[in-house]
């Protein structure tokens, strides 16, 4: 059964009081080193830090007082556990979620803390839901599916109604696709409402599982990703056929561009967003002809990143830029010189963060040493000024990749 825009609004009038209305403004900054007009749906700033709040909550109030008691099980490694389980919690409603056996334990303990029971059990996604049905069948559970079922997909819908509320001249609304519940409830709104609006939807090129089934195979499957939000092998029934009938296009992103659009959300929004979340922006970075010059909206779907990825990532953008660079420097092996080398970085603005000398494994004479000084810059001329003068005073200099 499809989804109306009564679906959504009767979701959006049974969830308000207890769902955030994100913020949703345009951003001058990213508007301007982009090719369109950007405005953000801030997401990532519900209770739970994800739009799943939405779709988890609209399903638990559709129980029976008897399903209530008897309580719900869900698959999740991310989100939609911590979404279930607050609500249920809430709602005072038992609930269990079961959860692959790898799953990070920053990310069991927040579901724990939310009084839930967790099953670890499983390799994949797929072995854990397939326990988890065979769990709710054994205990008379109601599963509660992550996208392909319709009060999800109603629930995350809203997210469509607050933004063209907001902001009614939307030329195009940008959407993640993992399972495809966001989008085909977004979809779903903002078409009911605005027809001429289109909606694009977002994969990473590894879970390519919807632009392959509408577009044919693209041959990616699989592998690890920064956006394991979105790292669906396959939509819903429900999902794909809202998708295939209302989303005017699905682009597929790559690694790199969700790196970059993370490091550009933090340092320009001061917004933290995990991978999944910023790939409408990474789409608007790698397929820039599709959205120049429109009104679009991006939807930062979730904050969960783990806060380790999170600094590589950071860092990685800025040895990307220049901004940090990694010196090999031959040196005498002799007091002072050390302090002279340092002195001279220091003294051209060069901030060092590591320094390792390597001795041990080296054919050098005995005499030499080969430095490595790793140091934070203000941009490439900077390091490649640095790099001169070493070499000006007769180091042997170069800057490394490795």
């Amino acid at each position: 059964m499809a989804i109306s825009l009564n679906d959504i609004e009767q979701a959006a009038q049974r969830i308000g009081s207890a769902i955030v209305d994100t913020r949703f403004e345009k951003s001058r900054t990213l508007s301007e080193i982009t090719v369109a007009e950007l405005f953000l749906k801030f997401e990532n700033l519900q209770f739970t830090s994800s739009f799943k709040d939405r779709g988890a909550l609209n399903k638990l109030l559709q129980l029976s007082e008897q399903e209530k008691a008897a309580g719900v099980i869900a698959m999740s490694a991310g989100n939609h556990a911590k979404a279930v389980a607050y609500h249920a919690q809430r709602l005072g409603i038992p609930a269990t979620i079961v959860m692959p056996v790898a799953t990070p334990n920053i990310k069991v303990e927040d579901t724990q803390n939310f009084q839930a029971r967790v099953i670890l059990h499983g390799n994949t996604l797929e072995e854990s839901a397939q326990h988890a049905h065979e769990t709710a069948a054994a205990e008379n559970l109601v599963f509660v599916h992550p996208f392909d079922d319709e009060y999800i997909m109603a629930g995350q819908g809203t997210v469509g109604l607050e933004m063209l509320n907001a902001e009614p001249a939307l030329d195009c609304i940008v959407a993640p696709i993992g399972g495809g519940g966001l989008i085909s409830g977004v979809a779903t709104a903002a078409k009911s409402i605005k027809p001429d609006i289109k909606v694009i939807g977002v994969q990473v090129a590894g879970y390519p599982g919807t632009y392959d089934a509408i577009y044919g195979d693209s041959g990616y499957l699989g592998g690890s990703t920064i956006a394991e939000g979105i790292a669906v092998k396959h939509p819903g029934k429900l999902t794909l056929e809202v998708i295939d009938r209302l989303v005017d296009d699905v682009v597929v992103v790559s690694e790199e561009a969700i790196e970059e659009a993370i490091s550009l959300l933090v340092n320009i929004e001061k917004t933290v967003t995990e991978g999944a979340g910023a790939s409408g922006l990474a789409a608007v970075l790698e397929h820039p002809k599709i959205f120049s010059g429109q009104k679009v909206g991006l939807i930062l779907s979730g904050a969960n990143i783990d806060t380790r990825i999170l600094a590589s990532v950071l860092m990685r953008r800025l040895v990307k830029k220049g901004r940090i660079v990694r010196y090999k420097i031959r040196i005498d092996d002799a007091s002072g010189t050390l302090a002279k080398v340092s002195a001279t970085i220091g003294e051209l603005g060069g901030n060092i963060l590591e320094v390792f000398h390597q001795r041990m494994f080296s054919s050098l004479p005995i005499k030499e040493a080969d430095l490595y000084v790793t140091v934070e810059t203000k941009d490439v001329s900077q390091s490649q000024v640095i790099l001169e003068k070493l070499k000006s005073l007769h180091y042997q200099a170069e800057m490394r990749k490795d």
